[in-house]
């Protein structure tokens, strides 16, 4: 993890760290399991109270998940109490959350922390209050475009996580369980935190500044490489389409032989998969944007707004436009 401003270490008998956890409708069960349990765990390797965590909601409501699932908190957050770090996480409609009630009072709370860590589309709510101008940032590949088109003044980073000052941006579950980790090295000591790690049987693969993938695959050791490296090369060209030719070439393997590997290693032909690429991108921008199905079409390659459309129902079953009503509230 790049370096960043944080409270001095705590020594045996000192206070312990202080750190809230904002929990906003819509994230990620597993994404608040990544920012809170490596904390629980911390103290449990040390013995002791490094870290007084909490989860804390904006009301004294558990927030639903964005599986639908209640997640119990402690309490309403206090934005004038003092903490040592504020942690804002969010997940789906995050870019819609826009209340100034709120956006003040996570102000007010990130001016009461030493460090204000934005998880996933938490940084959408931290971007919206102003606190991330002029610095550097991330947030969920997802909503790339999005966010660069929304906050101008930010220096957006397509990395796993980024640190600026006494701000941090994380863009999903295994970045923030990455930064947890750096965050227990930093308080409890380099011991404690691969304590930590092994108590979860984790290993870190990838560094902070690495840049996020559309596609995960898991163990690599499991797939022949050259079929990562034409996924890598398919997410892209998933506006501008280029021939599977191309993409095999890229990989310096045949067309035929591309496509033996990729129906032993995915099931598909590379062309199949290429498609289902561009129509699962295709699909998030449906469900959680407002952008307009010709820009829709044009993002994800296709010809023209019909083109979309067929593909999209022989993929679903059902046109983008009813997709995306099903999901808006009544």
């Amino acid at each position: 993890m790049t370096e960043y401003e944080l409270l001095s270490v705590p020594a045996a008998g000192d206070a312990p760290v202080k750190v809230d956890i904002l929990v906003l409708p819509g994230s990620s069960m597993m994404t608040l399991a990544c920012a809170g349990d490596p904390l629980r765990a911390a103290n449990r390797v040390c013995g002791r109270t490094v870290f007084a965590w909490r989860f804390l909601s904006l009301d004294d409501d558990d927030p639903l998940t964005s599986a639908g699932t209640p997640w119990p908190v402690s309490g309403r957050i206090d934005p004038g109490e003092k903490r040592n770090v504020l942690a804002v996480v969010a997940g789906f409609r995050a870019f819609e959350m826009r209340d100034r009630r709120m956006l003040s009072r996570i102000v007010r709370a990130s001016q009461n922390a030493e460090l204000t860590i934005g998880i996933e589309s938490g940084a959408w709510l931290i971007a919206r209050a102003g606190l991330l101008d002029g610095r550097r940032a991330t947030t969920h590949w997802e909503d790339f475009e999005e966010f660069a088109t929304a906050f101008p003044a930010i220096d957006l980073r397509p990395d796993r996580a980024v640190a600026d000052g006494r701000f941090i941006t994380t863009a999903g579950a295994s970045p923030t369980f990455d930064m947890m980790i750096d965050l227990i090295r930093r308080c409890a000591g380099m011991a404690a935190a691969l304590d930590v790690a092994s108590a979860f049987v984790y290993e870190a693969s990838r560094g902070a500044s690495d840049a996020q993938a559309p596609v995960s695959f898991g163990p690599a050791g499991n797939h022949d490489p050259r079929v990562m490296q034409a996924i890598r090369a398919m997410e892209l060209c998933i506006e501008k389409p280029v021939t599977i030719a191309a993409i095999a070439r890229r990989v310096s393997i045949s067309p035929r032989g591309l496509e033996q590997l990729f129906r032993k290693e995915i099931g598909q032909t590379p062309g199949a998969y290429f498609l289902s690429l561009r129509i699962n991108a295709a699909r998030r921008l449906v469900l959680d944007t407002r952008l307009p199905m010709t820009e829709i079409a044009s993002r994800t390659g296709f010809s023209s707004v019909a083109a979309f459309s067929r593909a999209f129902r022989r993929s679903y079953g059902i046109s983008p436009m009813r997709k995306r009503a099903e999901r808006e509230p009544a």
